[in-house]
């Protein structure tokens, strides 16, 4: 079994294929994206729109305004062409967005390390941050559409066993069970007196 310090055995191919009952590649944790907890859509766009605006409002302050005003208006654009659910225009799907999304943060990082850019130092250090900012944001988003509410209370398609757990709607059913439960007790408790 390898050890965190020691590197994984490899498969050949340049990636790690950890020994069975570990989770580490070397001294990587491996984590695939389906064991991650993935944060809505509604979450990355608002993300990316005050990031976009952060830029703007940076770029409109700096000596040389041009070059990140214009980097935060195509974040913000970026932002409003999806059809996600803040999505004011609704040009491409989200899977186009995924990738129009890497290109841009490597857009932002590449404004940050271009010399020959005239753009001063601060603002470099802003759109670099940005960059890693919105680097995490996509990692940690789920891309993917939810399933209608009816659809999601018709349960799983046929022939599928299991069904999936939205955590976070369960959460809200028992807090809306809780609140019900202590309006009735409220309510029961006035009738009483």
């Amino acid at each position: 079994m390898t050890t965190p310090e020691e590197p994984g055995p490899s498969n050949g191919s340049g990636s790690c294929a950890p020994e069975v009952g570990t989770r580490r590649c070397g001294w990587i944790p491996r984590v695939a994206r389906t064991d991650r907890v993935l944060r809505p859509f509604w979450l990355h766009q608002s993300a990316e729109y005050l990031i976009g605006l952060v830029i703007v409002a940076m770029g409109l302050q700096s000596i040389e305004p041009t070059v990140p005003t214009i980097a935060g208006g195509v974040v913000l654009l970026n932002a409003a062409l999806v059809d996600g659910p803040l999505g004011a225009f609704r040009l491409f799907s989200r899977k186009a967005h995924r990738i129009v999304d890497a290109i841009v943060i490597a857009g932002l990082a590449l404004i940050a390390v271009l010399p020959f850019l005239d753009v001063d130092t601060a603002t470099r250090i802003i759109l670099g941050g940005a960059a890693g900012v919105l680097g995490v944001v996509w990692w940690n988003s789920a891309f993917e559409k939810r399933p209608s509410r009816a659809a999601r209370r018709a349960g799983p398609p046929t022939g599928s066993t299991a069904q999936p757990v939205d955590r976070s709607e369960a959460f809200g059913r028992g807090a809306g069970r809780l609140a019900g439960g202590i309006a009735k007790a409220v309510r029961d408790r006035s009738k009483a007196d």
